[in-house]
């Protein structure tokens, strides 16, 4: 990357970094995917119960291969044979985890973590249970605001998502959500029925925590993830 342009990159990289702290979350830039093993594995005890969200994110960071290594009691629950019922006690079990890790939609300069969800218990978690959460996000994830936020979502995270988990939505087809743009009936959810197999039934917005430094945030200088 040209360096002015990483200047100014990082400009808003410490403004959100900033803004987190204030809101009770630990934030810290990590420059490269190759250093994020090293980044998470220091926040993990040996032994220690350990989740994790869906997320492209983890899976690109070879943060789900870390926690596979042994040390962990990993509530894995992208292993092999499980049945929905499985997966269902995985994301029941992981409300007591230790450690929780994830990755999120967008991330505001205002300090602000936002998050859509299909089945809801990524953001469940993210929200109560876990003692720690550690969130992993590229720095293509900060935006100025939510409105912001949420049009990264309806162009990108979710038609990427949707598309990598093969659902039948307006956004597999033509690239972008059936409500594209941003109108006060729309900022945050469809209009009711309009997409029935949608991956975006739960909106939620984590700003300033009751607990503080639970919620660490991990922003990486390269892109990661949708």
């Amino acid at each position: 990357m040209d360096e002015h342009l990483y200047t100014i990159r990082m400009k808003a990289v410490q403004q959100t970094i900033e803004q987190l702290r204030k809101n009770n979350m630990e934030a810290l830039f990590v420059p490269t995917i190759a250093q994020v093993k090293t980044e998470v594995k220091a926040r993990l005890p040996k032994g220690a119960t350990v989740a994790v969200g869906g997320s492209v994110s983890l899976a690109e960071a070879g943060i789900l291969e870390l926690l596979r290594n042994g040390d962990y009691a990993f509530l894995d629950r992208y292993a092999p044979a499980l049945t929905g019922e499985d997966v269902r006690r995985i994301y029941i079990a992981s409300f007591s985890a230790d450690v929780y890790l994830s990755s999120v939609n967008a991330i505001t300069e205002h300090g602000e973590l936002y998050c859509v969800d299909g089945t809801g218990n990524r953001v469940a978690a993210l929200l109560y249970g876990p003692k720690e959460v550690i969130i992993l996000a590229s720095w293509d994830k900060i935006v100025p605001d939510l409105a912001h936020a949420a049009i990264r979502v309806k162009h990108v995270a979710a038609p990427a998502n949707a598309t990598r988990l093969k659902k039948n939505t307006h956004c597999t087809k033509q690239g972008h959500c059936i409500s594209a743009k941003l109108d006060p009936g729309d900022l945050m959810a469809l209009k009711a029925g309009q997409c029935p197999e949608t991956i975006c039934a739960s909106y939620v917005v984590l700003s300033n925590q009751r607990i503080k430094n639970r919620i660490t945030v991990l922003i990486v200088g390269e892109s990661l993830g949708y």
